[in-house]
Order: C-alpha cells, then structure tokens, then sequence
C-alpha cells in the first residue's frame, strides 16, 4: 500500500533541501524571468533606426523629399554627412553605420530630364538580417518620396518607368549568405560555452572532491594555481578555433580577409576572459551542479543580447547597455571586422579596449575570491 505520511515525509525533506541550495533554486526562478524579458522586449527581428551615412553631391528639394521619406520611415537614422567615398567607406567597413547613402551629381537636373539618375544604397550585408529590412523597403520608400514629383514631369515621362534608379551594393556578403554571419559567430558561442564551463566544473571538482586541502600545504600562489590551470585549456580553445576556421574556409567558403596577427590576438584575449569567467564561477559556485547551471545563466544572455541570433541595433537601450559588457559582444565585432572587411589592429581598438578591461576586472575578481577560499 501506498503510504501517504511517506511521501509528505519525502516531500517535506526535498523542501527542507531546496531552501539549503539556494542558488541552484535562485538559478531555477531567474531563469525564465530572464527568458521573459530577453524574448519578450529586448529581441526584435524587424531592426529599425539603423545608422546611415549619406554623400550628398546634390542638394535639392527632390533629394531633401528622399531623405525626408527614409526618416519617416523609421528604418534608418542619418547620423552623419560625408564628403567623400573614401569617408563613407571607412565609416561602412567600421561598423560605425549600416548603410552609406550616395546622392550623385546633378541628380535633380538628370531626375527631370528623364536620364534615369542612380542613388546608390551601401548596404553592410555581413549581418543579412539587419540590411533586408532597408534593402526590401528602399524601393518603396522612393516611390513615395518622389511621386508628388512624377505629376511636374513631361508628358513623355510620365506613367512608364521611374526616371530614377535605386542601386544596392551589398558589402562583405554581395550574395546575403547567412552562414558569413552566423559561422564567424560560432567561434565565439563555442569558446564561451566550453571554456566557461570547462574550468568552472574542473574547479569545482576538486573542491568536490576535498583536494583543495592539498593546495593549502603547498608553497604555490594563488596566482600560479590559477595561471597552472588555465593554461592547458588555452590549447584546448586553440583547437577549437583551428577547427572552425578550417570549416569556414573549405566547408562553408568564407573569406579570410583581415589581419592574422590582430585575429590571433583577439582570440588570445577572449580565451583568457572566458577561462577568468569559469575560475570566478569555481569560486562561487560549490559543486558541480551548481557550476553548470551558472555556465548557462551567463551564457543564455551571451547568445541573445551579444548580436549573434539578433541584430545588436535592434534591441532595446537597455538590452543593448547590458550587452556592451558581454565579452561576447566586443568579440563577434571585432572577429566579423578582420574575416569579412578586411580589418587591422587599429580598426578594432575600439572594442578590443572593453573587452581587455572586462578581462582584467574577471581575472581580478577571481584572485581575490580565491585567495579567501584557500584561507
């Protein structure tokens, strides 16, 4: 016979238990939370006010009509005027604007002569999803700036073609393959899952395991242990990022065409920041368990909020302040700038800067705890 006063006994204990691990309950309530709030506000697929860039080499009421309809239409946000395409250029390869906006020469007077003048779209296609919006939406958007216009024109002109074209250069992936986006992407998705996880549950297996005594009777550092036990799983993290190359280039034919000194050192600095992230975790975190479910508490929010599934301009202020200090973030930037236009050290200091700070903050972070673990 079933007793019931066994199983309320059973009940009762599993409660008594889950009040003394608390962060795993912690974990078990914050994570859909967390989901909620990531799906529900802060990921969008349908960017808006992305920024743009226009040349302008003709000033006119037709020109002022056009750009007048792309900020109406919320897809794009004119953040600067440059004077020249070596300028847009730097500005599109930097990441700094989506879209560089050509109005050519003598675009009014070839508009209403009928000469088919060309506005040229510079789209940036490494992420395909942030540029289809605009690139599907920029012949429309035309059309409705310039149609009050159609009805001043000759006669011949009118009803048959649009006396204008709209041009649009896809750069860094002219044939929008998603897989230049995603793959790159990878890298970093696979090095903060395994190295994160890798070294905080190899760390906690020996607190697990009472081993940590043994440290206490040794002249070593805490610096040195840490050093010691990170440095095998940097090979680790040089595989890995060996393998996914070789299938970038002859599995999925993605080009390499940036700076190999500056991807190594990119690659060197995020290693060591995710290895710091799984010692500062070991730190924390008393067994295994609760080791892995933190690994997946930081890395839920490293996919969703760093721009690898979503467009990083599309999410919410908040959502995109709370990725800046993902080192995710800074390297899927940095590693998309030196594989696909063709990047250097000096065009990525801008996010390699952050991503050496969040390391140092980690590294610091993690000493400290550990020197109180070991007293």
């Amino acid at each position: 016979m079933i007793s019931f006063s066994r199983i309320a006994a059973v009940f009762i204990k599993e409660l008594v238990q889950m009040r003394r691990d608390r962060p795993t309950f912690a974990i078990m309530i914050m994570v859909p939370v967390m989901q909620l709030a990531l799906f529900g506000f802060a990921i969008n697929t349908d960017p808006r006010h992305l920024p743009a860039a226009v040349e302008l080499r003709d000033d006119g009421p037709l020109t002022r009509s056009f750009l007048s309809s792309l900020k109406q239409s919320t897809y794009v946000e004119i953040i600067d005027l440059v004077h020249s395409d070596a300028e847009g250029e730097e500005l599109l390869r930097s990441g700094k604007v989506n879209f560089l906006i050509v109005i050519p020469e003598n675009f009014e007077t070839d508009f209403v002569r009928g000469q088919k003048p060309e506005i040229l779209i510079a789209a940036d296609a490494s992420d395909p999803v942030a540029a289809g919006g605009v690139v599907g939406a920029i012949g429309e958007i035309a059309r409705r700036a310039f149609a009050p216009d159609l009805d001043r024109l000759p006669a011949k002109l009118r009803g048959g073609a649009p006396p204008y074209s709209v041009v649009i250069h896809r750069q860094y992936n002219p044939e929008g393959v998603t897989a230049f986006n995603i793959v790159p992407g990878l890298l970093g998705v696979i090095l903060t899952m395994t190295m994160t996880m890798i070294t905080s549950i190899a760390l906690t297996r020996e607190r697990e395991r009472g081993t940590y005594e043994a440290l206490l009777s040794t002249p070593v550092r805490p610096l040195e242990i840490m050093i010691g036990k990170t440095t095998p799983y940097i090979i680790v993290g040089a595989i890995q990022t060996s393998i996914i190359l070789l299938a970038a280039r002859y599995v999925f034919h993605i080009p390499f065409t940036g700076d190999p000194a500056a991807f190594l050192l990119v690659i060197s600095v995020f290693i060591l920041t995710n290895l710091m992230l799984g010692y500062l975790i070991s730190t924390v975190a008393k067994t295994q368990m609760q080791a892995m479910q933190m690994t997946f508490f930081i890395f839920l929010p490293s996919i969703l909020l760093s721009g690898f599934m979503f467009p990083f301009r599309a999410m919410p202020g908040w959502a995109r302040a709370l990725g800046e200090g993902i080192p995710n973030t800074h390297f899927l930037r940095m590693v998309r700038e030196i594989m696909l236009k063709g990047a250097g050290l000096p065009d990525i200091i801008s996010d390699l800067g952050p991503l050496v700070l969040i390391l140092l903050v980690l590294a610091g972070i993690a000493l400290m705890r550990f020197q109180r673990t070991l007293d």
